[in-house]
């Protein structure tokens, strides 16, 4: 059965998987292999079981790189790599795939386009020739474009059907507003509506390009048949226009005060909400105290907003909090709900628990088990072919050095109750964030009012 791939998008998600208390996080050095047309591939050799992984990067055509009218046009290119070459349309690429159990997908992040393809060793030669037909000789059918841009209109209609997940994207756009980083992955209903065929061929062609790939293989091939098999599939894919101009994107914005965004969905029975302030980028010196501040904060079961939201008072049956990052910088988020009338309780204890831990910290024992907890937390995402290759090339893209992990939990084990509290200080929300709330306006507005002046919107009106 054809599997999709899912790349979590901060990378210190990776560190959470079981293992001995305290063992070190060794990622073994891999070998480079540097393709004729410029893309650069990292391999490791591992012969335990006959499987192989491929983990590709596209820099530069993620979301944030889509022209500020087209948000969309970078997901919408990923799904359509896989429906149509001058070989073989939709339908065979999907029954190859199956019949071979293989799994190939693409989807856009937001600083890059991801691919990731896995099989049996026997059929990886076939997978890596499919997925270079697709990768460098799309077709972008009118037809499948028409569907695909249909699904992704409908779907946005199911998103607002949700608040749960309704609330994180007018989070995003609340937070980032005009900034690329805040283009949706699921575009809106206008600039979808005005999307074309030829704008995915315009993005494809000047985004998409073998010199911007860095990928990693990891399984049962031994260096020279891989760079042989790469150089005879990826290594012919050659750009099939102008390349768009390398840039960076601008310094990610920080709130000015905050800013408090309320959106009405009058048959909601629960309101949810995401609060959301400056957070620190890929591989900062900060990560390490952040990381057990936040375990301590919202990002574990026995975490300060479970055990006072959920488990004291009833409130939620969930509630957490995390940093995102990328290259520029990052963002804290905090997130729950509960019914309604309960939504002013909510946030009252929110704050305080944000009040405290920037004033008094945590406990040196609070301290400890957060760093047992995620020492002891191997990822199962490096025991698996797959995983390494998502790490390999992930820490290629960022810069990282591949001996990040074992950098980092060296600094996780050494992090005191000072240093977290001082991350709590710089990091945690307080007088200068976004807080959107979606909910039925009307039974929760006279409750919000305390927090300060709220900007309405209604969940029906276009975009988030």
């Amino acid at each position: 059965m054809k599997a999709r791939l899912v790349l979590v998008p901060v990378l210190i998600a990776l560190l959470l998987a079981p293992a001995a208390a305290g063992a070190a996080v060794k990622l073994p050095a891999p070998e480079k292999i540097v393709l004729r047309n410029g893309i650069t591939v990292y391999h490791l050799r591992n012969t335990d079981v006959p499987i192989i992984s491929l983990r590709m990067l596209v820099r530069e055509a993620g979301t944030a790189y889509e022209p500020a009218d087209r948000e969309g046009a970078a997901g919408l290119t990923a799904e359509l790599l896989l429906k149509g070459t001058a070989a073989m349309d939709a339908d065979a690429i999907a029954e190859a795939l199956d019949f071979m159990g293989a799994s190939f997908d693409v989807s856009a992040a937001d600083e890059y386009l991801q691919v990731g393809a896995q099989s049996l060793s026997e059929h990886f030669p076939r997978l890596m020739k499919i997925a270079a037909d697709c990768l460098a000789g799309p077709v972008f059918k009118p037809e499948e474009f028409a569907k695909a841009r249909s699904r992704a209109i409908d779907g946005i209609k199911a998103i607002k059907d949700d608040p749960g997940r309704a609330v994180r994207f007018y989070a995003q756009k609340a937070y980032f507003g005009a900034h690329p980083m805040g283009h949706l992955s699921i575009g809106t209903e206008t600039s979808l509506g005005r999307m074309t065929v030829e704008d995915i061929r315009n993005f494809y062609g000047s985004r998409v390009r073998p010199e911007r790939v860095v990928a990693a293989v990891v399984g049962d091939i031994e260096k020279g048949k891989l760079a042989a098999l790469l150089e005879s599939t990826l290594g012919r894919w050659k750009a099939s226009g102008p390349a768009a101009p390398r840039a960076g994107l601008p310094p990610l914005p920080s709130p000015k005060g905050k800013r408090l965004l309320l959106v009405d969905k009058p048959d909601a029975t629960q309101a949810y909400f995401v609060m959301g302030a400056p957070g620190y980028p890929m591989g900062d010196k900060v990560t390490a105290d952040a990381t057990v501040m936040n375990t301590l904060f919202g990002g574990r079961f026995t975490s300060w907003m479970v055990t006072e939201l959920r488990i004291k008072r009833g409130l939620t049956y969930n509630a957490r909090s995390g940093f995102q990052s990328w290259a520029e910088g990052g963002v804290f988020n905090a997130s729950s709900y509960t019914q309604n009338s309960k939504i002013g309780e909510m946030l009252d204890i929110e704050y305080g628990l944000l009040l405290k831990a920037r004033q008094e910290g945590f406990s040196a024992e609070e301290v400890t088990s957060a760093r047992n907890y995620l020492l002891g937390q191997f990822p199962p995402t490096l025991e698996t072919d797959g995983s390494r290759a998502a790490a390999y090339a992930r820490l290629a893209f960022y810069k990282l050095g591949f001996d990040y992990y074992d950098k980092y939990m060296t600094a996780i084990g050494k992090v005191s109750a000072a240093e977290a509290k001082a991350a709590a200080a710089a990091l945690l929300p307080q007088k200068a964030y976004v807080l959107v709330v979606v909910g039925k306006a009307a039974d929760i507005r006279p409750l919000l009012a305390k927090f300060g002046s709220w900007q309405e919107k209604k969940i029906t009106d276009p975009g988030f």
